[in-house]
Formats: C-alpha cells, sequence, structure tokens
C-alpha cells in the first residue's frame, strides 16, 4: 500500500496497525516513494563493561585545576 504523506498523518494509527498485522505500508511524497512503515527491530543488546580494565582514571579526576578556574573565573581578589 502506498500512502501520501498528509494521508499519513491524518491516518497514522490505522497504518501502524496495519503494518504491525503485516502490511506493507510505503509513505510518498508526490506519489515518489520516500520511506517504509516497518515493525521496529531491535539491533541486539548492549554490551556493557567494554572497556573495564583498558582506562586508568587518576584519583585527583574531579580535583578542581587552578589553571582552568582561572580561564573561567578570572582572579577571585
Amino acid at each position: 500500500m502506498i500512502v501520501n504523506i498528509s494521508e499519513a498523518k491524518t491516518h497514522l494509527s490505522k497504518l501502524i496497525d496495519m503494518v504491525y498485522h503485516g502490511e506493507t505500508v510505503v509513505i510518498a511524497k508526490n506519489n515518489l516513494p520516500i520511506a517504509d512503515l516497518v515493525i521496529h527491530q531491535p539491533t541486539g543488546k548492549r554490551t556493557l563493561g567494554l572497556l573495564q580494565g583498558k582506562l586508568i582514571i587518576p584519583d585527583d579526576f574531579n580535583a578542581p585545576d587552578s589553571e582552568i578556574e582561572q580561564m573561567f573565573y578570572g582572579n577571585a581578589e
């Protein structure tokens, strides 16, 4: 099924339901196919901890830096 953008905006809920039930819906602009309305396919689970043991974060990572504070705040006299 091909629908123009204006029709798709008007009937989006109906079109989503049709796709959910296996229909193919193509959205067009001036009858030129632009996009396919498809069921979402998850790309996979995220893998946490990929950099574990590969990074070293110094203990003073969050400590104030006088040079940077000087650039932001100037002389605090």
